[in-house]
C-alpha cells in the first residue's frame, strides 16, 4: 500500500484509468494496464461488478503485480469491494452512492485512499456535512460529466457548468468521468476538475500507449 499525501492524491487523479474487461477489444486487461502505466496513467481502478470474490482477489493481485513492477508509484484502487482492497493491500477503494456508506468504509479501512462518486450538487453538500463530522474522504469522482455508453445506470450529464459548481462547493480533489476524450479533456480541467477518468478511451484503443499519450497531451 502506498501512503499518499493529499497533494499526491490530487496528482494521482490526473489521468485515472477505470478498467472494464469487456471493453478491452485488442489486448487483455492485464496488457492494457501494463501499457497504460508504462505510458503515464497516474491511477488505476479495478472495477468488476460480476466476478466472484475469489476471482476478484486473484485479478486484483495480478494487476497489483504488474503495477508494482512497471510503475510502483501508481496507486491501485478497488471499486466498491472493501474486502478485496484489504485482502490484497490495495492503495484504496472507490465507492458509489449506492455502495457501502463512506463512514463504514472508513471504519474498515483506516488507512489508504477512499474516493466517493457524486452525481449532483446535493451529493457534494452531503459530502461536506460528512467531512464536518470528521469522516475522511480523499477525493470525489464527479459523474457523468458528459453522456456515455459505458454505463447505463447513471444520472443526467452534469456538463462543464456542473463541474464548475461542484468545484465551488468543495476543496476536495475532483476527477471527472463520463464521455471524456481527447477533444474535451482540457475543458473538464478548466472547469475545475483536477483530473479525468476514462474507460473505453484507453481500454478499447488498438494502441493504449498512444491513447494515453494523446490524453496527457490534451490536458
Amino acid at each position: 500500500m502506498i501512503d499518499l499525501t493529499p497533494a499526491q492524491i490530487k496528482q494521482a487523479l490526473r489521468l485515472y484509468l477505470v478498467t472494464d474487461d469487456a471493453l478491452c477489444l485488442h489486448h487483455s486487461l492485464l496488457d492494457v494496464v501494463q501499457f497504460a502505466v508504462q505510458s503515464g496513467v497516474t491511477c488505476v481502478q479495478l472495477r468488476e461488478k460480476h466476478l466472484a470474490t475469489g476471482a476478484f482477489v486473484e485479478k486484483a493481485r495480478a494487476l497489483q503485480t504488474i503495477i508494482r513492477r512497471h510503475a510502483p508509484h501508481v496507486p491501485l484502487i478497488i471499486n466498491d469491494r472493501v474486502d478485496v482492497a484489504l485482502a490484497v493491500g490495495a492503495d484504496g477503494v472507490h465507492v458509489g452512492q449506492s455502495d457501502m456508506a463512506v463512514a463504514d468504509v472508513r471504519r474498515l479501512m483506516t488507512v489508504g485512499v477512499v474516493g466517493l462518486s457524486v452525481e449532483s450538487i446535493d451529493d457534494v453538500l452531503e459530502v461536506e456535512k460528512m467531512r464536518a463530522q470528521g469522516i475522511k474522504i480523499d477525493y470525489l469522482g464527479i459523474s457523468p460529466v458528459f453522456g456515455t455508453m459505458t454505463k447505463s445506470d447513471i444520472a443526467p450529464p452534469l456538463g462543464l457548468k456542473g463541474v464548475a459548481k461542484m468545484r465551488a462547493l468543495t476543496d476536495l480533489p475532483l476527477v471527472g468521468i463520463g464521455g471524456i476524450h481527447v477533444g474535451n479533456a482540457r475543458q473538464v480541467i478548466q472547469a475545475g476538475a483536477d483530473g479525468i477518468a476514462v474507460v473505453s478511451a484507453i481500454c478499447s484503443a488498438e494502441r493504449p500507449q498512444d491513447a494515453v499519450n494523446a490524453l496527457l497531451a490534451a490536458l
